[in-house]
């Protein structure tokens, strides 16, 4: 499946051999890559993972990356970030970092700067993306065409789009994870007035997240008092509640993290089908992220299907959509560094 990314730079031999210096930030970790541009593509030559919230800055990372590999001045850099971008300039959502495209040009002395949302990232990293790294979830109808949309739930909720402009899809980013919340049902209701004694206004990233599967277990033990035993309390303390979540209930160990792992797979169909609607994202869903393929056994069942075109007057236009999961974990990087040597 190829996307026709509006990368107008491909067509250009200068961008051929350009250094690249490229990032995908997330709250819990920081992927950084070196590229070299050929021939309308981009070739990954050495990557690093840094763990996010163990640096006070950015800098810090990319001065180490560059000190460590013995790395000369990239050509560009560009940084997928997770949070709003305005005029270069970026606060992290989920860590205590602000980024300034001007300044980092000025410190790492490049010729170029580029600071997008994480999801344009991820989006702009379809330029490259094989088949094999695309898993259908739901066919669809297969000659659809028209704008994409992206849903990415991980640390935090990513959601962006495509726009089909008859000819190129051109990404662009939201910021719909931060939109709020509205129960659908009783039961609902009470899970919303939980969190929003928790956070006061109820977005969807308190739902659709590693924190929001484990914000619905608890909703679960805590308030419907669903008892906890004993090893999965330790399980708790030992590991990252989101993937315990997930590993119980894959196994059928405790049906409290079953029916979490339910309601998270209802919520993510939900709000899927809420950014295609408004999107009008004819030409697909594509499901992003670090949880997606984690809980993919979860997402291929009719269950996921049936919540996602459950819709007052659109179930017509919903049951079409193509729904594919992206397996491969570098999209954003990999975005980011044809995003730095095409855009333009």
């Amino acid at each position: 499946m190829k996307f026709p990314l509006y990368l107008p730079g491909r067509e250009d031999s200068k961008n051929d051999n350009c250094k690249i210096l490229a990032g995908d930030i997330g709250g819990t970790k920081t992927h950084i890559g070196w590229f070299v541009s050929k021939d309308g593509g981009v070739e990954l030559l050495n990557e690093r993972v840094y763990p996010s919230m163990e640096y006070a800055s950015f800098s810090d990372i990319l001065r180490e990356f560059i000190r460590d590999n013995k790395y000369e001045a990239p050509d560009r850099i560009c940084i997928g970030v997770s949070g709003p971008v305005i005029n270069g300039k970026v606060i992290t959502t989920n860590l205590p970092w602000s980024l300034d495209s001007a300044l980092l040009q000025q410190e790492f002395r490049t010729e170029r700067v580029d600071l997008i949302n994480d999801l344009e990232a991820t989006a702009y990293g379809l330029a490259g993306i094989d088949d094999e790294f695309l898993v259908s979830i739901y066919s669809g109808c297969k000659n659809m065409k028209g704008n994409v949309a992206i849903l990415a739930p991980g640390t935090g909720l990513g959601e962006a789009g495509l726009f089909w402009d008859g000819e190129f899809l051109r990404p662009f980013a939201t910021e719909g994870g931060h939109s709020e919340f509205s129960p659908r049902n009783n039961l609902e209701v009470e899970f919303y007035q939980f969190l929003m004694q928790i956070y006061g206004i109820v977005s969807w990233e308190h739902v659709i997240s590693g924190p929001g599967l484990f914000n619905i277990y608890r909703f679960l033990r805590d308030i419907k008092k669903h008892e906890e035993p004993a090893w999965l309390t330790q399980r708790f303390e030992e590991d990252d509640p989101a993937a315990v979540i997930n590993h119980t209930a894959l196994r059928e160990l405790h049906p409290a993290c079953t029916l979490a792992m339910e309601m998270f797979v209802d919520f993510m169909a939900r709000e899927a089908a809420n950014l295609v609607l408004k999107l009008k994202a004819t030409g697909g869903l594509l499901l992003g992220g670090g949880i997606p393929p984690k809980i993919y056994s979860f997402l291929n069942k009719d269950k996921f299907h049936s919540s996602f075109v459950m819709s007052d007057k659109m179930e017509h236009l919903l049951k079409d959509i193509p729904i594919k999961m992206i397996l491969n974990s570098r999209t954003a990087l990999e975005g980011a560094a044809f995003y730095g040597a095409y855009s333009r």
